[in-house]
């Protein structure tokens, strides 16, 4: 039987994190977008429900120390899969110093419940009243992706996963609206090379959830495990499954700027839908009729959880 490991027993190193007005932020992204689309508004709002559809997250809102989190990593999983890697992401909050609260995310699935290697879409939370889990999975069954949404009481991620964690809270966020893509970035690619760009060694970090309203998207799916070792990229691409999902999609996601020298996954996003699509998305493949809507908010500080000891920078795109 699968171990999960005790997270109180890890090492968890936490780095705070750059966090620029608000006003400024939404100029500064606004300006980079109109760069890569033909449409672009960035505003500051009240967070809607995001408990509700289209998003149909486990909290209403992504505010209330707010933070981005990793756990595990991708040395887990290539050149071999450390099977042993096997996390139980209800104590997060906990390891990221909230006695309750939301997480939503990109990571692998739980092989033992799976049967086999998945996408995972981490979507929970813990609140006074108890848990919610609406997290989902996505397997390469006969060769095709199916979406599958976990039980209310498996909460594992395995090898690795990346995280945005708040208590949940309605409050200020920025609502992002762009259409018809012209320049080569993806939406969040765009994102976080405009914060580089202006805020250069600061390391800025967001997180937050958005909405491919209209078009189609690139995804991958991991399959199960790979028999034999993944030495580069090349391999790496050979081995994932890559398939176009339809709109719409609800993708939740975690950006820094730059890595705060806990050798952080820079961007990494996860999407799933009410149709039965979803994976790890790459970038939208229609980009004349593509429609994004995004709530993201600012991170106060970076958390690395169980970081390998041995690292590099293959997979990470």
């Amino acid at each position: 039987m699968a171990t999960t490991l005790d997270m109180e027993q890890l090492t968890v190193k936490c780095q705070s994190l750059y966090q620029p007005p608000q006003i400024e932020l939404a100029v500064v992204l606004q300006s980079a977008l109109r760069k890569n689309f033909a449409d672009a508004t960035v505003r500051v709002v009240d967070c809607p429900d995001l408990t509700q559809r289209p998003f149909n997250l486990a909290a209403p809102g992504l505010c209330g120390s707010p933070r981005v989190a990793e756990v595990g990593g991708v040395p887990n999983l290539i050149p071999s899969p450390r099977r042993e890697k096997l996390y139980s992401l209800w104590q997060v909050p906990a390891a990221c110093g909230l006695q309750h609260g939301m997480l939503l995310g990109a990571g692998a699935g739980p092989w033992p419940h799976v049967g086999k290697n998945s996408e995972m879409i981490p979507n929970l939370s813990i609140t006074e009243a108890g848990r919610c889990n609406k997290s989902h999975v996505v397997s390469v069954e006969e060769g095709a992706m199916v979406q599958t949404r976990l039980p209310a009481d498996e909460a594992r991620s395995a090898l690795l996963c990346n995280m945005f964690v708040s208590k949940g809270e309605p409050g200020k966020v920025f609502e992002i609206v762009c259409e018809k893509r012209t320049g080569a970035d993806n939406f969040i690619s765009c994102l976080r090379k405009a914060l580089q760009a202006r805020y250069n060694e600061r390391t800025v970090a967001m997180g937050g959830v958005f909405l491919i309203e209209a078009g189609k998207a690139k995804v991958h799916v991991m399959p199960d495990f790979c028999a034999t070792p993944i030495r580069n990229d090349d391999d790496l691409n050979k081995w994932l499954r890559f398939y176009e999902a339809s709109a719409p999609m609800v993708c939740c996601t975690s950006l820094l700027s730059t890595d705060p020298g806990l050798d952080f996954r820079l961007e990494h996003t996860h999407c799933f839908s009410e149709h039965g699509e979803g994976g790890h998305y790459h970038c939208d493949t229609t980009p004349a009729g593509v429609r994004y809507r995004a709530y993201l908010q600012l991170a106060e500080s970076a958390v690395r959880i169980d970081a390998p000891t041995e690292t590099h920078q293959i997979g990470r795109d």
